[in-house]
């Protein structure tokens, strides 16, 4: 598809305001624009005006008013509401998954695949929907019952990342309503035309069924005003928050400074385990994919393997072989493996961790060179680098949003794999590849991988949503998506009642008068 035909099907014009409750668009132009361009060619692809602090309050007091009515809705018709998203989402795939491509540089396979998640999210949400379940427990006193019970937050406060910048919305604002919440969106300033896309596809069945506008919002701003606004506003419960590790500390002191709830997904450190009994047929796909796909720009990519020393040598000629046969260029070619980091920045991190790990001793194997000349005019190219490292150097302790794998050897026991694994700071994704059952149970035991998502067989990249996804350490803590992590959006109580003419007290307490 075409930008014009892409722009035309999702309604997103060539200059956009940056605000909405549903329905009505913000009006503000006098507080600068953002540029959105593609990082597949540098070229701009739309403006897109800041929304004004005062298009915040509008926002916000909207949302604030829709939550009294939404959280009356019955759950199964707020079910029906995201049914109608799902619907909505199916029939806008093709032209929402190739803006999600247009604007971050995702190849397009990763572009719709997207869109497939937000599908597959709302189809969960509808079936949870009816399951909002509580728990009933035994009370100590006679002719009493108790039970917990869970009702919808508030208006809930959504922050993501360019690098999924439409399905970490639905992660939240789907199961959210379903929750009986309403939800105020601030998008990546790098990736706003997609939240301007969702919201007109979702205005739709705003629309067609007549709802109140303030249920589903968008704020686009930078982070030092409309996103200082969001941390601070005590109408705002919850806020959930996608990004950097630093980010994710300052927002999160905010917060709680008012005592408010967060969710927070930030940086992955990713490691896969390759034991002397993995099966290299599978491990080393799985390896490429997790730390080339999106361009080393997932929080789930692999960001290095520790590789026991009897199969070291395979490991790296296999790894060699295959980052040499990967082909780079514009992701709107599905020919394609590796398309454009998200704007020169990254490119300029992605040099600097390079340049630090030589320093530090490392060895680049493989790539780490940024392309210059016909189609690759944006700068924003990079061959994905592969590095003999150790694990204890400064630079592999942290993460680089970037392809940047560090191949790092151990020897012996599974369990010293597994020390060198959780020795980093963050703690979201991992993975082992072993055909012994014994490596694997000591991976996924309590003395085994420190992270949020383990997994055995597969990589680090590409959790699937029915489960809750999440991570441990600095990552943050917070769970989105499957399981229960919708109990994060809707607040506990705990009721007992007493259905006898007596009034016995708990612990057995004695209160006569």
């Amino acid at each position: 598809m075409q930008q014009e035909e892409i722009f035309a099907a999702l309604k997103v014009q060539h200059q956009n305001t940056g605000s909405t409750t549903g329905l009505d668009w913000g009006k503000a132009k006098d507080c600068g624009e953002i540029l959105s361009d593609t990082p597949i060619t540098g070229d701009v692809l739309a403006r897109v005006f800041k929304a004004s602090e005062a298009d915040y309050d509008r926002v916000v007091g909207r949302a604030e008013k829709a939550f009294f009515e939404w959280r009356l809705v019955p759950a199964p018709k707020r079910g029906e509401i995201v049914r109608q998203i799902g619907l909505k989402l199916r029939e806008y795939k093709e032209p929402l998954g190739h803006l999600v491509t247009l604007e971050t540089g995702k190849s397009l396979q990763e572009g719709l695949g997207e869109v497939q998640e937000m599908i597959d999210i709302a189809d969960f949400a509808v079936g949870l929907s009816r399951q909002l379940y509580g728990f009933t427990m035994q009370s100590e006193r006679p002719e009493h019952r108790m039970y917990d019970q869970y009702h919808p937050l508030g208006p809930v406060g959504v922050i993501t990342a360019f690098n999924f910048p439409a399905a970490v919305w639905s992660w939240n604002a789907l199961i959210a309503a379903v929750c009986g919440d309403v939800v105020v969106w601030k998008p990546a300033s790098t990736a706003p035309l997609v939240a301007i896309a969702i919201h007109n596809i979702v205005s739709e069945v705003i629309q067609e069924n007549h709802l109140p506008e303030g249920v589903f919002n968008l704020v686009i701003g930078s982070g030092a005003v409309i996103g200082q606004r969001m941390l601070e506003d005590r109408r705002i419960p919850l806020i959930s928050l996608t990004g950097s590790t630093r980010v994710g500390r300052s927002a999160a002191s905010v917060v709680a400074g008012r005592l408010g709830k967060t969710i927070m997904e930030l940086g992955g450190n990713n490691a896969i385990i390759l034991t002397e009994k993995a099966h290299l047929e599978m491990a080393i796909p799985a390896i490429v994919f997790g730390a080339v796909g999106t361009a080393g720009q997932r929080c789930t990519s692999t960001r290095r393997v520790i590789i026991h020393d009897e199969i070291y040598d395979r490991v790296v000629a296999s790894l060699s072989n295959a980052y040499r046969g990967l082909k780079i260029g514009t992701p709107l070619d599905e020919a394609n493996h590796v398309g454009p980091l998200i704007n020169r920045k990254a490119v300029d991190d992605f040099v600097a961790a390079l340049e630090r790990v030589q320093k530090e001793g490392g060895k680049i194997i493989e790539g780490g060179e940024v392309l210059a000349g016909a189609g690759y005019e944006s700068g924003c190219y990079v061959t994905p680098a592969l590095v003999a490292a150790e694990n204890g150097y400064a630079v592999v302790q942290e993460e680089t949003f970037a392809p940047i794998l560090y191949l790092i050897r151990y020897s012996g026991d599974v369990r010293n794999a597994v020390a060198l694994h959780n020795d980093v700071p963050q703690g979201l994704s991992s993975a082992i590849f072993t055909q012994d059952l014994t490596q694997a149970e000591i991976f996924l035991s309590s003395q085994g991988s420190d992270c949020g998502l383990a997994n055995v067989n597969i990589g680090t990249s590409g959790a699937e949503i029915g489960g809750a996804f999440g991570g441990e350490k600095e990552t943050g803590g917070g769970r989105e998506s499957g399981s229960d992590a919708w109990k994060a959006y809707m607040r506990r109580q705990t009721n007992t009642i007493n259905f006898g003419t007596a009034l016995p007290l708990a612990q057995g307490i004695k209160f006569d008068i």
